[in-house]
């Protein structure tokens, strides 16, 4: 019996110790007293200073509670908690029991890390928590934060941000109305429609991180990047300022404002300050010529240099489709400062009915209009225009040809020249058909798209040939091929070859 009555005794000091702990305790004031218009209150004035598990609190003056186990501070209120967590405040309320304190009146609230200021702050002490709802601000060695909404957890450093989020450091701002973010690392993790600007960038995502200290950021969800006068946009972004280096992942777009000009494509590289571009996986450049677009395609796309001095370079299976021109060939290189285009390899063009093949082609455009006005057919040169009644051909060593407002209007073959020409009269009645050569050159004039007339610097060898007694064996030079089932039709059939290749990869 005694045993058990000393282990209730003990057990009761244990318990009365602990609730004795859990209250608030007076350590200095000059004057105490009470006052029955404040019933269970113990009033101190001048230099109060209480205490309560670890945190301590300095007033001009309190409201003490002690069947409350409440304290109600008012001017010039100082709370630490430790060594690590200081605030002040113009009121305190601190419900002990619950250790949930709320100040208001120029709150100020610093630890290791940061600095907080608002009109209204709530502590959970036992959360280590604290969060805001009227508007406020972090500050740490890296960034500037206000919110309209914020919680910060103490022992992690994590900060939740809500409606009309602003983050603001030396390199920008960012804004937002989701944010998380990491005071120690000065992380920030965007949800939602969020922007970065700087002096000479604009980003935008729907979800992403950014980092100052790397200067990194991941945007995840209907990103772009405005820089200079291009802009990228792509599903997923990575972003490295300091190297000034993106990457784009799905759907992305490239547009250049100054060259009138869009590259889209799966993925993309962009290196800033090397004013470069690389772009893969369904590529294509888009060009405003006019009032018509140009697209090239190509398994890759590389744009180089400064503006008005792009390379553009398009590699393997390239194809392109203008209204009035079509093309096809292996390779393609456009200078933009000398207005030339390039076509290696195979290559061949369509324009206003024609097939033009060569070793080489070149396009040459007017640098300050951008329209089309000459081009080149280097070395075993041929043009075909297909007749109801068979293929109208003209071959030689080179040609030339010339554009007016985008159409074709002259062909000067150069060397070695030959043509078979199948002559209609007014009615389009076919006439004739001649098979002629000459050592000069051969002039072809065009008029709606159609070869009007033929002319011959010298006088060419030949026969003219009544239709039904025209050879059956020289109809076709030797080096006829006729490639219409090559030729991309709309803008969409540029990527037909796609379709090709991943049937001959399956197989």
């Amino acid at each position: 019996m005694k045993k058990r009555l000393f282990i209730l005794c003990l057990l009761l000091s244990v318990t009365l110790g602990k609730a004795q702990s859990r209250k608030i305790k007076i350590l200095q004031a000059d004057n105490t007293y009470t006052d029955p218009n404040y019933p269970g209150a113990t009033i101190s004035l001048g230099n109060v200073h209480v205490s309560h598990q670890g945190a301590t609190l300095r007033c001009d003056q309190a409201f003490i509670y002690q069947q409350k186990n409440l304290i109600e501070a008012y001017g010039n209120v100082l709370v630490n908690q430790g060594d690590t967590i200081r605030q002040r405040s113009r009121y305190t309320s601190y419900d002990a029991d619950n250790q949930l304190i709320t100040s208001w009146g120029d709150v100020v609230l610093t630890d290791p890390v940061m600095t907080l200021k608002t009109d209204t702050l709530f502590f959970d002490r036992g959360a280590q928590k604290l969060y805001y709802q009227q508007g406020g601000s972090i500050k740490d060695s890296l960034n500037f934060l206000k919110s309209d909404i914020g919680n910060y957890h103490l022992k992690t450093h994590f900060f939740e941000a809500l409606n009309r989020v602003s983050v603001t450091n030396d390199d920008g701002v960012l804004n937002t109305d989701k944010l998380n973010y990491d005071t120690d690392t000065g992380i920030s993790w965007m949800y939602g429609p969020s922007t970065i600007t700087g002096e000479d960038r604009h980003m935008y995502t729907e979800r992403g991180t950014h980092n100052p200290q790397t200067k990194i950021s991941y945007f995840l969800k209907n990103s772009k990047i405005a820089f200079d006068n291009r802009t990228i946009e792509g599903d997923s972004l990575y972003y490295d300022q300091g190297l000034e280096y993106a990457t784009a992942t799905g759907n992305i777009r490239v547009i250049d404002t100054l060259n009138n000009s869009t590259v889209k494509g799966g993925y993309a590289e962009v290196y800033q300050l090397k004013d470069s571009l690389f772009i893969t996986d369904k590529a294509v450049i888009i060009s405003k010529i006019d009032q018509d677009s140009m697209y090239v395609h190509g398994q890759k796309i590389l744009v180089t240099g400064k503006e008005n001095e792009r390379l553009i370079k398009v590699f393997n299976r390239v194809k392109f489709f203008k209204e009035d021109l079509q093309g096809k060939c292996d390779s393609l290189v456009s200078n933009e400062r000398s207005g030339l285009t390039e076509l290696l390899v195979a290559p061949v063009i369509w324009a206003q009915g024609n097939q033009i093949t060569g070793d080489t082609i070149h396009l040459i455009s007017n640098t300050e209009t951008d329209r089309l006005d000459s081009l080149k057919i280097r070395n075993n040169s041929l043009m075909v225009q297909k007749d109801s009644a068979g293929f109208s051909q003209l071959k030689g060593k080179n040609m030339l040809g010339l554009f007016k407002e985008n159409n074709l209007r002259s062909l000067d073959v150069v060397g070695n020249s030959e043509v078979i020409f199948y002559i209609r009269d007014e009615q389009e009645k076919l006439i004739g058909i001649s098979k002629m050569e000459s050592s000069k050159n051969i002039l072809i004039h065009f008029e709606n798209k159609a070869i009007e007339t033929v002319d011959f610097i010298v006088k060419p060898s030949g026969h003219t040939y009544p239709p039904p007694d025209f050879p059956e064996d020289e109809k076709r030079f030797k080096e006829f091929v006729w490639r219409a089932d090559e030729q991309p039709l709309t803008k969409d059939d540029i990527f037909e070859q796609d379709k090709e290749l991943s049937t001959e990869n399956k197989s």
